[in-house]
């Protein structure tokens, strides 16, 4: 059905020496499109002065990437059943645990989407809830993780 790329780079910097473990864990990541993310290493894992806080780290990365799957696909179900959206949020919360080998791993991921509805034609919080059961029905990225994923809407109006 597809195929998709990536590209991850990384380099010692000046001065570190790779062996005694005490290098930067800053890389980035280049998408086809041209966008250029800078990537590190999640705080608390690794010292501060080995790690850029400002960067995305994978866990991070993979939360959002669940969202956003999940989203475009809430977003396109809403507009054929002819729902109109001007806004959409979620939050979603990622843990990482160990599983039975004592290896970490992302064992749940809580989904908080809030979509604000307009127009005349809104959704009961029935028709809300089959809207995101279908998108993560539908979303690649949930179809792809072992982890638990929940998906607790927030209604109300998005931030």
């Amino acid at each position: 059905m597809g195929e998709y790329t990536a590209k991850v780079r990384w380099q010692i910097g000046e001065g570190e020496v790779f062996t005694t473990n005490r290098y930067n864990r800053r890389h980035e990541w280049h998408f086809d499109g041209g966008a250029v993310v800078a990537g590190c290493a999640a705080p608390g894992y690794l010292p501060p002065e080995l790690i850029d806080e400002s960067a995305v780290d994978p866990e991070e990365a993979l939360l959002a990437s669940a969202a956003s799957c999940h989203m475009l696909y809430f977003l396109a179900y809403a507009a054929k059943a002819g729902f109109s959206i001007d806004r959409y949020e979620d939050n979603p919360v990622g843990r990482v645990e160990k599983n039975e080998a004592g290896d970490p791993w992302v064992a749940t991921i809580a989904m908080r989407p809030c979509a604000t509805f307009v127009g005349d034609n809104r959704p009961s919080a029935d028709q809300i809830d089959d809207l995101h059961h279908r998108a993560h029905k539908s979303c690649i990225i949930a179809n792809s993780l072992k982890s638990e994923m929940t998906i607790e809407p927030v209604f109300g109006e998005a931030a």
